[in-house]
């Protein structure tokens, strides 16, 4: 079937001004101004009420957060006290029923934002969730969204001078052994494929160097890609320079983890010369501004990490370092946070949108996703401009990012409708409301 979607009221796209056509889950053509389609169409879909921009790439994450949002045992606190406070509650109360909720709900929220492909970086591992990997992909395919899902892993604990609680961590050989399950059952590399799986050792505070390593040649042998944070604060800095008696992008360099398989988590205390070494290494940066605000962990150097050559993505972070799974709002929150750190002029909402799109996608890899051109997969997120906030607005694109936007009308997957008329098509929201909040509870008991 060929479909064409038909005089949008702007479209983020070079040439489409009459919209796009659609045929087996991709886009087989862009309609300019004053054209028709090229070939006969089966069928047609009106436009003229929406703003259309490709679907936006979420690449960085954490979905049981959703059960720990706005914790009265964490809020007003940097990274390393927010943390230490959360550990101890995860580690009593996630379990598979609150996993599969916490993933349901905030992939339900980021596809109500707009949000197509989605990254978790799921590291915590107490016992009975051994299944993680294989509880998201599901929770994914129930949705029809794209993910990468990333097998996480920690191995240090308290009783080896790292943060998180001994219960929430597994062995060396447990981790790997787990990866290459994963890789062997869900890693699809093919143009289109809906889910893929990628390597993320915690933190330079959670893992050990050979476990560092061991991913790297895991991540050969499957041709995946690599993730971790680093770089989020200045307690991070420290703890290396104590611990490894570096810095952590020299620490990086020593695990093998320079090249462009990579992507990392927030990267802010960067010095120039570690943005030019990044840059040339095409380790690409994921740029999480609300939960960098939230937190107050720092700016980070998007436009020089971009000129240096490091593909720059946007993500939420964790729904209790962010306390919502909204993208789009996130989209806003970076121009603002990189205006502040630049200027007016230096930063607009197209190098936004960019990095929510195109840049995403490069740092997952993905050259079939993240802009709205010709042999590009059909994902695509459909706003419309008949709210209050958005009265007045003169530039329609602009006015996404502006006026504020935070829910689409209709998100399009592979050429499939997954949202329509702002409701997931696969999902009882009120249902799901309930459920995930009856299972948040048992997350302030012991408050």
């Amino acid at each position: 079937m060929r479909l064409w979607i038909k005089d949008p009221i702007a479209i983020l796209a070079d040439g489409a001004e009459r919209g796009i056509v659609v045929e087996d889950g991709a886009i087989v053509e862009c309609v300019a101004r004053g054209q028709e389609p090229s070939a006969p169409v089966d069928r047609t879909f009106d436009a003229s009420a929406h703003v259309i921009i490709p679907g936006l790439v979420n690449t960085h994450h954490h979905f049981f957060q959703t059960m720990t949002r706005a914790h009265p045992s964490a809020i007003n606190k940097e990274l390393f006290p927010w943390l230490t406070s959360l550990y101890p509650i995860w580690a009593r109360n996630v379990t598979p029923e609150t996993f599969r909720l916490g993933t349901r709900l905030a992939l339900t929220e980021l596809l109500m934002s707009g949000c197509t492909t989605a990254a978790d970086h799921h590291y915590l591992f107490p016992a009975g969730l051994n299944e993680a990997v294989d509880i998201q992909v599901e929770e994914a395919n129930r949705l029809g969204i794209r993910m990468t899902v990333t097998r996480g892993s920690m191995n240090l604990s308290q009783k080896d001078g790292g943060l998180p609680p001994d219960t929430v961590v597994q062995d060396e050989d447990t981790i790997l052994a787990d990866c290459e399950r994963v890789l062997s059952r869900y890693h699809d590399n093919s143009k289109g494929s809906r889910i893929q799986v990628a390597l993320a050792p915690c933190a330079p505070f959670t893992v050990t160097k050979r476990l560092m390593r061991e991913s790297v040649a895991l991540a050969e042998k499957y041709d995946c890609r690599l993730h971790t944070h680093l770089g989020e604060t200045i307690d991070e800095d420290d703890y290396c320079l104590h611990h490894f008696q570096c810095r952590p992008v020299d620490y990086l360099e020593e695990c093998g983890w320079m090249n462009e398989r990579v992507w990392l988590a927030h990267g802010i205390h960067f010095t120039d010369d570690e943005v030019k070494r990044l840059g040339r290494h095409r380790v690409g940066v994921c740029h999480c501004p609300t939960s960098n605000m939230v937190l107050a962990s720092g700016q980070c150097r998007t436009k020089e990490l971009e000129a240096a050559g490091s593909p720059v993505g946007l993500g939420v972070d964790g729904s209790a370092s962010n306390d919502n799974s909204n993208l789009m709002e996130g989209v806003r929150h970076a121009l603002m946070i990189n205006r502040l750190t630049y200027d007016a002029a230096s930063v607009t909402h197209f190098d936004v949108f960019r990095w929510a799109t195109e840049g995403s996608a490069r740092c997952l890899g993905r050259d079939d996703i993240g802009s709205i051109s010709v042999g590009k997969q059909a994902d695509l997120a459909f706003y419309t401009l008949d709210e209050l906030r958005f009265s007045g607005a003169g530039d329609p694109l602009a006015a996404l990012v502006l006026c504020g936007a935070h829910r689409a009308d209709r998100v399009m997957i592979g050429g499939d409708w997954s949202v329509v008329d702002g409701l997931p098509v696969n999902m009882d929201v009120a249902r799901l409301r309930h459920e995930h909040g009856e299972a948040a509870k048992r997350f302030l008991e012991s408050l």
